[in-house]
């Protein structure tokens, strides 16, 4: 079931609208989210994991609505949330913690535990259960923080800049990462970068002033940078056609 947004308004106290009247519909599968500095990535992806409320309108998962309260526990067992920053806790392992974070989610200690184990093999981070998690490296960090939302069986993944700061080694751990990971559920990856568009997202929304600038399959979009722009270029080359510059 896709995650779905309907007429939803943000403002942060008495600022403008950081989301003005936004409707749209995340498919399954691999959904990008491009937009400048400003354009409300961040918030989006945290209304869809309920971290925020709409000031109007609604955030929905399998009719669930995210701020109904009777609904909660259970939309956010679905919907898995990877912020900018991934934060070790204090004195944990790095299996300590994954399953630290199913307990969080509802799921007793033995469960949670033994799920941890399978999250962590998912992710690439077996050979480094027993290490303490603050001694992961940024990449390894990032790894974690997916393995922590795949230990509650989320179904659906959102990823705020998850490549931000990670060296071009560490990128490419991620981008195979994410295209295994997409053949069993489905993530939403917010990103300036617009490099792997073809190789790991099937759709792409482009957020521009708070407002829906663009969304549509990945090939229609790479479309719009016209035909003859090179290969390498035409995901850049859409995209500034359609956005109005850093906000």
């Amino acid at each position: 079931m896709p995650l779905r947004y309907t007429d939803c308004t943000f403002r942060y106290r008495a600022s403008s609208p950081v989301l003005d009247r936004v409707s749209l519909e995340f498919p399954e599968g691999g959904s990008v989210l491009l937009g400048p500095n400003g354009a409300g990535k961040s918030t989006l992806l945290a209304l869809g994991a309920s971290s925020l409320t709409p000031r109007t309108g609604a955030v929905t998962w399998k009719n669930l609505d995210s701020a109904r309260r009777g609904d909660r526990r259970e939309y956010r067992r679905g919907v898995g949330w990877l912020p900018q920053q991934v934060h070790p806790l204090p004195g944990l392992t790095v299996r300590e913690q994954a399953a630290y974070a199913g307990w969080l989610k509802g799921l007793s200690k033995a469960e949670a535990w033994s799920r941890s184990a399978l999250a962590l093999a998912r992710v690439r981070l077996s050979d480094l259960a027993d290490r303490r998690s603050h001694e992961l490296s940024g990449g390894q960090l990032r790894r974690l923080g997916i393995a922590q939302t795949l230990t509650h069986d989320a179904d659906v993944i959102l990823l705020d800049e998850p490549t931000a700061g990670l060296d071009p080694v560490q990128r490419g751990v991620f981008r195979e990462l994410m295209g295994e990971l997409g053949e069993h559920l489905s993530f939403i990856v917010s990103t300036h970068q617009t490099e792997d568009l073809l190789d790991v997202y099937e759709s792409v929304v482009v957020l521009d002033r708070g407002r829906i600038a663009y969304q549509g399959h990945t090939d229609t979009f790479l479309a719009l940078a016209g035909p003859d722009v090179s290969t390498e270029r035409r995901a850049e080359a859409a995209y500034r056609g359609l956005v109005r510059g850093e906000a």
